[in-house]
């Protein structure tokens, strides 16, 4: 799964930008999600049905000839949220604290450099306009150009990793290890929970797991096979089929 974040301030271009990036992605074949960010609750007619439903349920899921939605009320962290999507590359717009992804960084002024850069910013971008100085970000939103170098650096270096913050790969966080990828020093596959030797799926995606919960897996699924006969030593599979 690779996932690139869109972040920046008010008015600084992150729809746009968003908005233009998928469509170029989408034009190379990728199928692509966003999450969006948004400070207020999702606004509905306060009389319509849903909202009616909304109001004393937890979960609520609308059905149209043309689309679906889900509502779910209890909050839900990104991990949760990736799961229901189904794409090749996610943009996330917003979540500026988010420390497993990188970032591209719109920007309106020098001073949000400081405030933005996480280590985690592999380019940034902005409008031009009046009194802002093309040499403060890396593209231009505007400039269909600029989006399809944005496009390459989403789609070469764009990655997610677990939040596990299991240590595993020999830094103390995911955050630590995001930052070297971004700087080249490592990549994704550094990181043991994303190509684990014990490999579980739920619906074709991997469940991320630390090594000591693939460990304790493992060693329990070859105890309860050893003693069938025909057993032997190699690669196990198990397909389990929920009903």
């Amino acid at each position: 799964m690779r996932v690139i974040g869109i972040i920046g301030y008010k008015k600084s271009g992150k729809t746009t930008l968003t908005l233009k990036l998928s469509k170029e992605l989408i034009k190379r074949g990728y199928k692509v999600a966003v999450i969006k960010h948004i400070n207020k609750n999702i606004d509905m007619p306060t009389n319509s049905d849903t909202s009616k439903y909304k109001a004393n349920l937890s979960q609520v899921a609308a059905i149209t000839s043309e689309e679906s939605v889900i509502f779910l009320k209890n909050k839900k962290n990104l991990e949760e949220i990736i799961k229901y999507l189904e794409a090749d590359i996610i943009l996330i717009e917003g979540f500026k604290k988010e420390k497993t992804f990188p970032k591209i960084v719109c920007l309106r002024e020098e001073s949000e450099k400081a405030e933005l850069f996480d280590g985690l910013q592999l380019c940034t971008a902005g409008f031009v306009s009046k009194g802002v100085d093309p040499k403060l970000y890396d593209f231009n939103i505007l400039n269909d150009e600029d989006i399809k170098k944005i496009a390459e650096i989403t789609i070469n270096k764009s990655f997610k990793l677990p939040n596990l913050n299991c240590g595993e790969c020999g830094y103390q966080n995911c955050y630590g290890l995001a930052q070297e990828i971004v700087k080249g020093n490592k990549t994704p596959g550094d990181c043991p929970s994303l190509e684990p030797s014990t490999l579980v799926k739920v619906n074709g995606k991997i469940v991320p797991m630390n090594s000591f919960i693939a460990k304790i897996i493992k060693n329990t699924i070859t105890g309860l096979l050893s003693p069938l006969k025909g057993f032997t030593k190699g690669d196990i599979e198990i397909k389990i089929k929920q009903k």
